[in-house]
């Protein structure tokens, strides 16, 4: 009767179980990031009184995904929540990924009026408030400039927390974050899943 070697070592055999099991563990952990949802926590006031800082969001990749598979930019819908790659990463903002909410797509254009936004397109060329639909959120003035028309293939976004300099977002011209590529989204948000008493949908 021949012995093979992981019969005489069954230490290796263990050994190599466990190494493939990792590897695949990493593997598939890396798949589920990339094209199915990712988990990012919130840092800073700039979406009170929506999130706060250490809430724990998970992103929804999939629409993401489904868009790329059509060579297809994904575009969020007006109002949604969502993260995306900090289009200034790296010189001298240490946030690589940021939260804001959708309030303008390309061609439209984004105005400040009486503390609040107002977007102009070819279906509303009268102007319309965007936070209309977005269920009383946010709750607080928007202070600050804007009188951009979005470039195409660019999101204006913007923080919940509008007073001040509380949200770095794509107000105030080139002081603040400008408009977001398209191709830098990261997905909407889908739940909050931390703190445990405030879980809820997007």
């Amino acid at each position: 009767m021949v012995v093979t070697f992981t019969q005489r070592h069954p230490f290796v055999k263990d050994a190599i179980n466990i190494f493939i099991f990792i590897v695949l563990v990493l593997i598939g952990t890396l798949l589920i990031n990339t094209f199915v949802f990712r988990s990012f926590s919130v840092v800073g006031p700039s979406m009170e009184k929506t999130l706060y800082t250490g809430d724990r969001l998970i992103v929804n990749r999939l629409p993401v995904t489904w868009a790329q598979l059509q060579n297809k930019s994904y575009q969020p819908e007006r109002g949604q929540i969502i993260v995306f790659k900090n289009p200034h990463y790296g010189s001298g903002d240490n946030d690589e990924f940021i939260v804001k909410r959708v309030i303008a797509f390309g061609g439209e254009r984004v105005v400040i009026v009486d503390g609040h936004y107002m977007v102009y397109n070819k279906e509303h060329p009268e102007g319309f408030n965007p936070d209309d639909t977005n269920h009383g959120e946010p709750g607080s003035p928007t202070s600050g400039t804007a009188d951009v028309v979005v470039p195409k293939g660019e999101l204006f976004v913007s923080g919940d927390h509008r007073q001040g300099n509380y949200s770095y977002d794509s107000r105030n011209g080139s002081s603040g974050l400008g408009t977001i590529p398209l191709y830098d989204v990261v997905g909407p948000v889908g739940i909050r899943i931390y703190p445990f008493d405030k879980i809820r949908l997007f």
